[in-house]
């Protein structure tokens, strides 16, 4: 019997979290994570497969990547090649087959886990392209005349920043779950996972100036969870007292990446 997600040592993750991902596997359909950068949805699939001791297989999206790119590609360039300058085995096209990432994931001998991360990046046309694949488990070679079939249907998360809306018949397909921000009781958590002795008083500091900061709404991109930590750590490096730090917000370019919120923050200091 596949066990449940129960979190991992390295990863805090919500009752609502791990239920959504539990129930996908019962389901056995996608599960779709949305939420603002710095809330997780990455680095959860690497949580599944450490807490429940499976391979994961990632297969990262960008602007130019098709559906095609994640089942197999065929190297018809060197078969040409090795054709004219006499390599062996040119007649079968299956040596000039190589898997993409949701191939290599169908093949894999025992179940995988599967990051499709941040599918919002592809064109309009990605996520329906891979209905069929993600709904059959299955797609078809034609150059070999040959079907590849899941031996395991393998979790897949599928990861979204939101920002092109994805199609509906793709969305039916999927269990959706909306990653929030953490709160200050969550955070702290975080912190205990990414730090073995922060000093109450400096965690009191910090945080408050954060989600400070987080609530001014001429902020544009507000400072994540990965920013949060890396200002800790500078806070630390740095000797900074601790009354200091809501008063000056010292070292404000680790959490504020643009030139109009760090203009912002100083008036609004």
């Amino acid at each position: 019997m596949q066990g449940k997600f129960r979190g991992s040592d390295n990863y805090v993750a919500s009752k609502e979290l791990m239920n959504a991902v539990n129930i996908a596997m019962t389901l056995k359909k996608p599960l779709l994570i949305k939420g603002e950068p710095g809330t997780g949805k990455t680095v959860l699939a690497k949580a599944i497969s450490e807490a429940l001791g499976k391979e994961l297989i990632t297969w990262n999206i960008k602007s130019t990547t098709k559906a095609q790119d994640g089942l197999y590609v065929y190297d018809v360039v060197q078969r040409l090649y090795d054709s004219q300058f006499g390599g062996h085995g040119v007649d079968d096209i299956s040596h000039y087959i190589k898997m993409g990432k949701l191939g290599e994931a169908f093949l894999a001998d025992e179940q995988v886990v599967l990051l499709i991360d941040e599918i919002d990046k592809a064109d309009l046309e990605f996520p329906n392209d891979l209905l069929w694949e993600l709904d059959r488990m299955e797609f078809y070679i034609p150059e070999t005349k040959q079907t590849i079939a899941a031996k395991e249907r393998p979790i897949v998360i599928i990861t979204s920043n939101a920002e092109k809306e994805l199609p509906d018949a793709f969305l039916r397909r999927c269990i959706f779950h909306y990653i929030e921000f953490p709160d200050e009781e969550a955070m702290k958590q975080i912190l205990d996972v990414h730090f073995d002795d922060l000093p109450g008083d400096l965690i009191r500091h910090a945080l408050k100036a954060f989600y400070w900061i987080r609530t001014l709404p001429q902020i544009e991109k507000k400072p994540s969870t990965s920013e949060l930590l890396d200002w800790l750590v500078a806070l630390m490096e740095g000797g900074i007292p601790y009354e200091r730090i809501e008063k000056e917000i010292p070292f404000a370019g680790v959490l504020l990446k643009k030139d109009k919120d760090l203009q912002t923050l100083k008036n609004n200091l």
